[in-house]
């Protein structure tokens, strides 16, 4: 066994992804709103075995997908709000 495996240090030493860290936030959004939706939502029934469009899962992922988009959208606004806050605000406030 390679020796470096048994010395991971996840929190220590993380994966370089500093560059990718944007493309992370859409599958971080997903598994957040799902496990909302899966603990908030009350007992599923079984689905039926005929009629599939009858079954609440549908919805929920429905719902899921809905949450997913606004905490993405949610979080490019706050970035460009901050943005402009650095760019804009922060030098106002400062005395020359």
């Amino acid at each position: 066994m390679n020796m470096t495996t048994l010395a991971n240090t996840p929190f220590i030493d993380p994966l370089p992804a500093h560059g990718l860290w944007f493309v992370l936030l859409i599958p971080v959004a997903i598994g957040i709103s799902i496990t909302w939706k899966a603990i908030r939502t009350p007992d599923l029934p079984p689905a039926p075995p005929t009629n599939q469009a009858q079954f609440p899962l549908r919805a929920v992922l429905l719902q899921s997908a809905f949450m997913t988009a606004q905490i993405v959208l949610g979080m490019i606004a706050l970035g460009a709000l901050s943005y402009l806050a650095v760019q804009y605000v922060v030098p106002a406030l400062v005395p020359k």
